[in-house]
């Protein structure tokens, strides 16, 4: 799977909505598919962010859109139909409190899962090798 990010340096006074970037340049980065396709991303890093770590930031939005996906599927965070601000903000907040515990018993599922794996394969060798 090849990949490839490249970045330049623009100068950017203002966004579509009229309020201005922190600093006065930002960086453009190109990521290139496989397939040909193009993605672009704008990032407000300074001059002196290595490359890496623009590439990080622009595939660290990915997780933020799984979870926000999870949280709208699996715990209903989109089916909020009150009329006021505090209850969705109630909603909101329960949703995100569900979707934290889940995923600590999904972590704690692959630690345990993972120890007791390392426990039994000494077993499992001896009996295969006897």
């Amino acid at each position: 799977m090849k990949r490839s990010i490249q970045s330049t340096l623009a100068v950017a006074a203002r966004t579509s909505r009229g309020r201005r970037n922190p600093g006065e340049s930002v960086w453009l980065i190109c990521e290139e598919r496989e397939n040909g396709e193009r993605r672009y991303y704008l990032s407000n890093h300074p001059l002196s962010a290595p490359r890496q770590r623009l590439a990080a930031s622009v595939k660290s939005r990915w997780s933020c859109e799984q979870a926000h996906q999870q949280m709208k599927q699996e715990l209903g965070l989109n089916h909020y139909e009150g009329r006021s601000w505090s209850g969705l903000h109630h909603h909101c907040l329960l949703t995100l409190i569900a979707y934290a515990f889940l995923q600590h018993l999904r972590l704690a599922g692959k630690k345990n899962f993972a120890r007791a794996s390392r426990r039994l394969a000494p077993r499992c060798r001896r009996s295969a090798a006897g």
